[in-house]
């Protein structure tokens, strides 16, 4: 350590007088060293617009969340029993969002046939689709529900990426302009109202953001609670969520977006965290915030790598697939509503271009949920 300290002074001469020389022989006079070059035009991103979803490609999604929403098996239910008596099929548990694996893909497949149902008429299935939804959105089925999320071991059941589909399937039937809306969303509004108390509830309480690629990212729950509030003009959960998204990330700088992505991601904590923020802030604070959070975004050469799959019969590692298209909404979100970053639709086209095409198959694992982030993204811009 004494060797160390002894040699350093003269270490740091040596470097000053090596970066002194390197300046002096590479910077033409009077022109400063710092000017930035023009990006080269070939290496830009070319200005795309954005993809958009086809009658063909509804028709085809379709099919996944009609394949599954009443299906009960295989079933994860992620239960906390209490006693034996918690003990039951899924059916019996959950029977309006018993089918698609998992409680919050059902509730999000139900979303998806809503979406499609109400931007395509002419949707091929129709008539099942509606048959279903009706089936299982009944007033004593959301009873039901309510009673599983009053359970006082449940209580936090599905906390906050099942509530958010949840308000997101509210939404989109408030915003459907057909009488079969009407009568489904006044049978989930019970089902809806709980799932807002429970957000107002739960965010005081909520000390720090979880920034992680999967269910429980903070962001993502805020964002999609925003769009319900905004949409039926809840102004209590409104103020709550933009609340706590400026008081969790307003002083965020530099997001570390080459950790990205984790093995398991389907979403990117760095671009979730985007989407709550250009929602909640104003014009003039959004800028100034995405200069210190992702300034790198505003160069129009920007890319990221897709994430890669390497085995979609493996239900984790198909994870990656979600997460091409929860960036891409992203990217497409911010650059319909900032025409500065319309060279980030290349950049969101590039990963949906990776992922749909193997979105349905036999032995694939997504199936059941990944459906419905290849609509909202390809979807996103109608909203």
């Amino acid at each position: 350590m004494l060797r160390i300290s002894k040699w350093y002074p003269m270490l740091f001469v040596i470097l000053i007088l090596a970066s002194t020389s390197c300046k002096n022989e590479n910077t033409p006079n009077n022109e400063s060293s710092d000017k930035t070059e023009a990006i080269p035009k070939e290496d830009a991103n070319p200005i795309q617009a954005p993809l958009e979803l086809t009658l063909d490609q509804a028709n085809t999604l379709a099919n996944l969340p009609l394949d599954c929403i009443q299906v009960e098996y295989p079933n994860k239910l992620n239960q906390t029993l209490g006693s034996k008596e918690n003990l039951g099929e899924p059916k019996a548990l959950h029977p309006a969002f018993y089918g698609c694996f998992d409680w919050h893909s059902s509730v999000h497949g139900h979303w998806s046939l809503v979406k499609l149902l109400k931007k395509f008429p002419d949707l091929e299935k129709r008539e099942e689709a509606i048959a279903k939804l009706q089936q299982n959105i009944s007033k004593e089925n959301i009873a039901a529900e309510i009673a599983y999320f009053m359970d006082k071991h449940n209580k936090s059941y599905e906390r906050t990426y099942g509530w958010a589909w949840l308000l997101k399937l509210a939404e989109e039937l408030h915003n459907w302009d057909d009488p079969v809306a009407r009568k489904l969303e006044a049978n989930l509004q019970p089902l809806s109202d709980l799932i807002v108390q429970k957000y107002i509830d739960f965010l005081p309480k909520l000390r720090y953001p979880i920034r992680v690629g999967e269910h429980t990212n903070t962001a993502f729950g805020l964002s999609f609670a925003w769009d319900y509030a905004n949409t039926i003009n809840h102004r209590e959960l409104k103020d709550s969520v933009e609340k706590k998204a400026r008081e969790f990330y307003s002083n965020d700088q530099e997001c570390p977006i080459t950790w990205e992505p984790s093995g398991y991601d389907f979403l990117s904590p760095c671009f979730e965290e985007i989407d709550i923020m250009r929602r909640v802030l104003g014009v003039e604070e959004f800028e100034q915030w995405i200069s210190s959070f992702m300034p790198q975004l505003k160069e129009i050469n920007f890319n990221i790598e897709v994430g890669q799959v390497s085995d979609r019969t493996d239900g984790k590692l198909v994870h990656l697939d979600g997460l091409n298209f929860s960036r891409a909404w992203v990217l497409y979100g911010l650059a319909k509503q900032y025409k500065e970053y319309e060279h980030l639709f290349y950049v969101a086209n590039t990963h949906i271009n990776y992922s749909l095409p193997n979105l349905v198959g036999d032995s694939y694992e997504g199936g059941h949920w990944l459906g419905s982030f290849a609509i909202y993204a390809l979807d996103i811009n109608s909203n």
